[in-house]
């Protein structure tokens, strides 16, 4: 099968978007806000409020709508053989994880640029196929390390390769969750058990992971070892005041719980807002019916110290690179702020420290300090999502993987990262970065 590598300037990027959640949406947003740069021309999702939504606000064709990613791809391979194009340039992953792979190699192998939400995947061997998969099909690939693409941290990234502050000798990085954003998304939500999903540090933190290695590169983890568990989120926290309620519409101490589901999801709506989260836990636009139907028979409605969650709600990872320079990165789910994350990075003339949205540059030489407040473009993670869309659709268009400043087996290498981190912190060891990727690509050959 042919592969166009690039496509006309002065046409935009076409994208078909399988999986139109939360992130298949913030994705998106990006071909509304620049229509002359890209468009989303075909959708795959099976929530019916949800599809017609999308479609209704891409104005996508109504023969390009589907309810699975197996349909989309039989429509284009028939497009394909009856005209020789795709219905799109690329596809946008934004599926569960643990169906990442299935979707991606499919796509790969029928000549699409992808964009794949993260993780690649939720297990080894599934991650090091993703990467074989999509080198030998030899397309644009995006990973959704937005962390990467903000202008904050693009900003900071520029400093680090810049020299002008030394060597980066040390980094200290906290992601804070959010305690209601961890209960939402962690012990109520998708993501809240390992076999459904992964553990958290990958579904979570893998692109804190990332950044942290980003920014050391070229030297490449050698050491690592991970603590961490799930310490409050489970049955033995419980108050007492909330006694055997298993559910939050039931329970008497629920005025008082932080983790309180109508105050999390009921209250806001009353108030008008019809976003996030109340928007990921029904099919369409929540209202006060449908919230209180969701909160009564679902999990989000279940008290958090009685779910069946069972992944960590606080981890610290410590990293050795090859250069001798050391990390360390602490997730924690009980925080007032959300995914605000604090960086100190650690020069040998001088440092940097800074919140998401401001960081100050202190140069030992000169004995000043300089702060910066990068402009947020827009989208989520500090404008991370469009940073990160926007410079995918570009690549796309110029057939440049590397303008995304990262490749398949970039983020193949991160991945194998955390997953060594969390061996680490399984089995109490301090594990070899190499040794470990170096196994994880021989099973996969054996």
């Amino acid at each position: 099968m042919g592969l166009d590598v690039t496509t006309s300037s002065a046409q935009p990027v076409t994208i078909a978007v399988v999986g139109c959640g939360q992130r298949g949406k913030a994705y998106s947003t990006y071909a509304l806000q620049e229509p002359a740069k890209c468009k989303v021309v075909a959708i795959a999702e099976p929530r019916p409020k949800t599809q017609k939504s999308m479609a209704e606000a891409h104005a996508i064709d109504r023969t390009l709508i589907f309810e699975t990613w197996q349909d989309l791809l039989k429509a284009s391979e028939d497009a394909f053989k009856i005209v020789g194009k795709r219905l799109a340039d690329a596809v946008v992953v934004a599926v569960q994880d643990h169906m990442h792979l299935e979707v991606v190699l499919a796509f790969a192998e029928h000549g699409y640029h992808i964009l794949c939400e993260k993780p690649m995947s939720t297990n080894v061997e599934d991650c090091v196929a993703m990467e074989a998969a999509v080198k030998k099909a030899g397309v644009i690939f995006g990973m959704g390390h937005v962390l990467r693409y903000s202008p904050y941290n693009k900003a900071i990234t520029e400093i680090v390769r810049s020299g002008t502050l030394g060597q980066l000798m040390n980094a200290v990085h906290v992601e804070p969750v959010g305690h209601w954003h961890f209960a939402h998304s962690y012990v109520r939500g998708s993501w809240a058990r390992e076999a459904e999903s992964c553990f958290s540090l990958m579904t979570k933190s893998s692109h804190d992971i990332d950044i942290l290695c980003h920014w050391f590169s070229p030297g490449t983890p050698t050491r690592v070892s991970s603590f961490g568990s799930l310490l409050h989120f489970r049955k033995e926290a419980k108050p007492l005041e909330a006694g055997g309620s298993s559910r939050c519409l039931d329970c008497s101490y629920e005025s008082h719980c932080p983790y309180s589901a109508k105050k999390i999801y009921l209250e806001p709506v009353s108030k008008g807002d019809k976003g996030w989260p109340a928007n990921t836990i029904v099919d369409g636009l929540p209202d006060i019916e449908n919230v209180t139907a969701a909160l009564r028979s679902g999990p989000y409605g279940q008290c958090v110290y009685e779910s069946a969650n069972d992944v960590c709600d606080n981890q610290v990872v410590n990293l050795e690179f090859s250069t001798g320079a050391t990390a360390s990165f602490t997730m924690i789910a009980t925080t007032e702020r959300i995914c605000e994350r604090q960086t100190r990075l650690h020069f040998s003339h001088g440092e940097i420290v800074g919140d998401m949205r401001t960081f100050t540059v202190t140069d030992f030489r000169t004995g000043k300090s300089k702060q910066h407040t990068p402009k947020d473009e827009g989208g989520g993670h500090g404008g991370g999502d469009f940073g990160l869309i926007s410079t995918f659709v570009e690549a796309v268009r110029t057939g440049r993987q590397g303008l995304l400043g990262t490749d398949v087996s970039d983020a193949l290498r991160s991945h194998l990262t955390v997953f060594a981190a969390e061996k680490s912190r399984r089995e109490g060891i301090v594990v070899d970065c190499a040794e470990f990727q170096r196994l994880a690509k021989e099973k996969l050959s054996d």
